[in-house]
C-alpha cells in the first residue's frame, strides 16, 4: 500500500480537499485504485450534530455515516463509495482507546497519547486503507490522507506525531508528504510573499515530517524566481513545487496538476510502476473535455435557493455542485441566488420591508426554485410560501427533504383547506399534523439517530411521472437520506385525490419518497438528498429535470426518449459534441423567465 499525506499551512480552507481529490484523479487515470481518508482533529464523534454555519454541510455516505464535506469531494472526483471509517476524528480515536482500556486490553499499563493514541491512529489508517471503495470492488493501491486544520494547531499534534512514526512503519518509498500552503500577494506591493510558507514548512519539519511536494495556493500564478526562493528556504527542488492559482473551476485542478508533471513525480517517488503516461493523458480526456465545456458555456440559467443557512455557501456545497453538474452537462452556466427563507414570511416581525420585497423580487425573477433541507422551525413558513408561489405560478420547483415536507404542508393548507396544517417538528399541537416524526428514529439522543444512508425508492407504476422518466424508467432507485420526519399516512389519500401524486415510496410502501404535481411544468419534491450522488460526469436526474424545465426543454427531452441517470450517462468527447448539444438545447429558446410584476408579490 502506498500513502499520500496532505497537510496544510498558513490558513485553513486553502483547498486541501480539492487537491487531495486531484491527486486521486490523476492516479486513477493511470489505472491505479485509490481510496481516501479525511482526518478532522475535533473531539466530536462525527459531523452529524454540527450547525451548517460551524463546519459547512454534513455529507452523508451510503452506510449512513455523517461526515465532513471533503468526503463528498473525494466521492465526486474519484467515483468511489466511502464509508464512515474513512472519516477519522479525535473523538473516534479516543473513544476506541478508552473502550479498550475499560476492557482491560492494556493489561494495567498507563494509557498515554504516545504510544496508545498514536498507535490507534496508525492502525486505523492501515485498516481502512485496505477497504475496497471502487464501484467494481477492487482493493485500493494508494490511500490519500488529508489532515484537516493547519500545521501547528494543538488539536492535530497527536496526528502529526502518529504520521512521523508512520513514515518509518511503512518505509519511505511507500509514503509521500504534500504540504499545501498559501502564498499571499498583498495589494500594497503586488509581490508574492513566501515567508508564511517558509514558516509553515519549518514547523512541519520541526515536527518530524519533511514535505516531498509543496503545493502553493495563490490568487495569481507566480514565476520561477518565487519557486527558487521557496526551494532555497524549504529544502525541496523547484520541480517539487507547484503553483496553483485560482482557476475557473475546481474540476480544472487535476488537469492543471497533470499538465505540470505531477504523475511523473509520483511515479518516481512512490515506485508506482506506471509504464505509459500517454495512456494516462488519454484517460484524462473526459476531465479535459469537462473543463472545456465549463469554460465555453454560452447560456445561463438562474436558480433561486430558498434556504435557512444562506450566509455560508458551504452549507449547501453538494447542492450547488449538483446544480453545476447538471448545468455543465446541458450547456448552461448556473447562476445561484440565495434567498433567506425567513425574508419571505409576511408575519415575521424582524424582517424589514426592504429585505422582504427584495427577496420576493429575487424569487420572481428566477427561472426555477429549489427549497432544500434543514432543521427546526425558523424559516419554515418562508419555505412554505415559496412552495405555494411556485405551485400557483407554474414555476419549475424542486423540494429536497424539508422542502418535500414544506410542499406537503402547503398543499394541505391551501388546496385541501386543512387550516393550521403543519409539521409536528415545528408545532406539536397542530390540528393537522401532515408531517410527523418516525418514532424509531427520534430517540431523544443527538447524533446518528436519524434515517440515514442509502435507501431504496420504488416508483408507482400507475403514474406516468416526469421524474421516473428522468431516471430512465427504472422500477426502483437508491438515494441517500437524512431525516427524522415523514408524511403522515392518514393524510395521503386526501392529498392524492386532489392531485399531489406520491410517485415514489419506500420498499414497504409506507413512507412517501417522491411527490409530483400533475398539470404543472415541473413540481417535484423528494424526501432523500439526490445531491449526494451527483457526479461531474453523471449529473443527478432531479436537477437535470429542473434546469430543462426552466428552459422549456423538458417536454422535448422526454418526448425524444432521452434518459439520463447515474448509471446511463452519455459523455461528450469533443468540443464539436458540445456545440451540437448547446445548439440543440438552445434552438428557438424562448425567455420563459420573464420578470413578474410587483403585483405578483404577496
Amino acid at each position: 500500500m502506498k500513502y499520500i499525506l496532505v497537510t496544510g499551512g498558513v490558513i485553513s480552507g486553502v483547498g486541501k480537499g480539492v487537491i487531495s481529490s486531484s491527486f486521486g484523479t490523476i492516479l486513477k487515470s493511470c489505472g491505479i485504485e485509490v481510496t481516501s481518508i479525511k482526518i478532522d482533529p475535533y473531539i466530536n464523534l462525527d459531523a452529524g450534530t454540527f450547525s451548517p454555519y460551524e463546519h459547512g454541510e454534513v455529507f452523508v455516505l451510503d452506510d449512513g455515516g455523517e461526515v465532513d464535506l471533503d468526503l463528498g469531494n473525494y466521492e465526486r472526483f474519484l467515483n468511489i463509495i466511502l464509508h464512515r471509517d474513512n472519516n477519522i476524528t479525535t473523538g473516534k480515536i479516543y473513544q476506541n482507546v478508552i473502550d479498550r482500556e475499560r476492557r482491560g486490553d492494556y493489561l494495567g499499563r498507563t494509557v498515554q497519547v504516545v504510544p496508545h493514541i498514536t498507535d490507534e491512529i496508525q492502525e486505523w489508517v492501515e485498516r481502512v486503507a485496505q477497504i475496497p471503495v471502487s464501484v467494481e470492488g477492487k482493493p485500493p493501491e494508494v490511500c490519500i490522507i488529508e489532515l484537516g486544520g493547519t500545521i501547528g494547531d494543538i488539536e492535530s499534534m497527536a496526528f502529526v506525531e502518529a504520521f512521523r512514526q508512520f513514515q518509518f512503519r511503512v518505509k519511505r518509498d511507500n509514503i509521500c508528504v504534500a504540504h499545501v500552503s498559501l502564498v499571499p500577494q498583498p495589494r500594497s506591493t503586488g509581490e508574492h510573499k513566501t515567508k508564511p510558507t517558509q514558516s509553515s514548512v519549518r514547523e512541519l519539519r520541526g515536527l518530524g515530517l519533511s514535505p516531498d511536494i509543496i503545493v502553493c495556493r495563490s490568487e495569481k500564478p507566480f514565476g520561477q524566481s518565487v519557486k527558487d526562493k521557496i526551494s532555497n528556504f524549504c529544502h525541496v527542488n523547484p520541480e517539487q513545487i507547484i503553483s496553483i492559482p485560482d482557476l475557473s473551476s475546481i474540476y480544472e485542478v487535476p488537469v492543471f496538476m497533470d499538465n505540470h508533471g505531477m504523475i511523473e513525480y509520483l511515479n518516481d517517488r512512490l515506485n508506482l510502476g506506471i509504464s505509459s503516461f500517454a495512456q494516462s493523458r488519454q484517460n484524462m480526456k473526459k476531465w479535459r473535455n469537462l473543463v472545456e465545456r465549463i469554460n465555453h458555456l454560452k447560456y445561463s440559467v438562474s436558480v433561486a435557493v430558498v434556504g435557512k443557512y444562506t450566509q455560508l455557501e458551504d452549507s449547501y456545497a453538494s447542492l450547488i455542485k449538483a446544480l453545476h453538474h447538471a448545468g455543465n452537462h446541458l450547456g448552461y452556466k448556473v447562476v445561484v441566488d440565495f434567498i433567506e427563507a425567513s425574508n419571505l414570511e409576511r408575519e415575521t416581525l424582524n424582517v424589514d420591508p426592504a429585505s422582504y420585497h427584495d427577496s420576493w423580487g429575487q424569487l420572481c425573477r428566477s427561472e426555477c426554485v429549489i427549497v432544500p433541507g434543514g432543521f427546526g422551525k425558523r424559516g419554515v413558513e418562508g419555505k412554505i410560501e415559496a412552495c405555494r408561489w411556485c405551485r400557483e405560478n407554474n414555476k419549475p420547483f424542486l423540494g429536497i427533504c424539508l422542502g418535500f415536507q414544506a410542499a406537503v404542508i402547503e398543499f394541505a393548507r391551501n388546496v385541501i383547506k386543512l387550516e393550521g396544517a403543519h409539521s409536528s417538528e415545528c408545532v406539536e399541537s397542530t390540528p393537522h399534523p401532515v408531517i410527523i416524526d418516525m418514532p424509531e428514529h427520534n430517540t431523544g439522543q443527538m447524533g446518528g439517530t436519524m434515517r440515514l444512508g442509502k435507501r431504496t425508492t420504488v416508483f408507482k407504476k400507475e403514474y406516468d411521472s416526469k421524474i421516473r422518466r428522468l431516471y430512465g424508467l427504472e422500477e426502483e432507485i437508491e438515494e441517500r437520506h437524512r431525516h427524522r420526519f415523514e408524511v403522515n399516512p392518514k393524510y395521503i389519500d386526501k392529498l392524492e385525490k386532489l392531485g399531489l401524486q406520491f410517485v415514489g415510496v419506500d420498499t414497504d410502501k409506507k413512507r412517501m419518497e417522491i411527490l409530483e404535481l400533475e398539470n404543472h411544468p415541473y413540481y417535484v419534491a423528494v424526501q432523500f438528498h439526490p445531491e449526494y450522488l451527483s457526479r461531474p460526469l453523471a449529473p443527478s436526474p432531479p436537477f437535470v429535470g429542473l434546469i430543462l424545465s426552466a428552459k422549456s426543454r423538458l417536454k422535448s427531452f422526454i418526448a425524444k426518449g432521452l434518459k439520463l441517470s447515474p448509471q446511463t450517462q452519455s459523455d461528450y468527447e469533443s468540443e464539436d459534441d458540445l456545440d451540437h448539444l448547446t445548439a440543440k438545447m438552445s434552438m428557438n429558446e424562448s425567455d420563459s423567465s420573464s420578470a413578474y410584476s410587483s403585483s405578483s408579490i404577496p
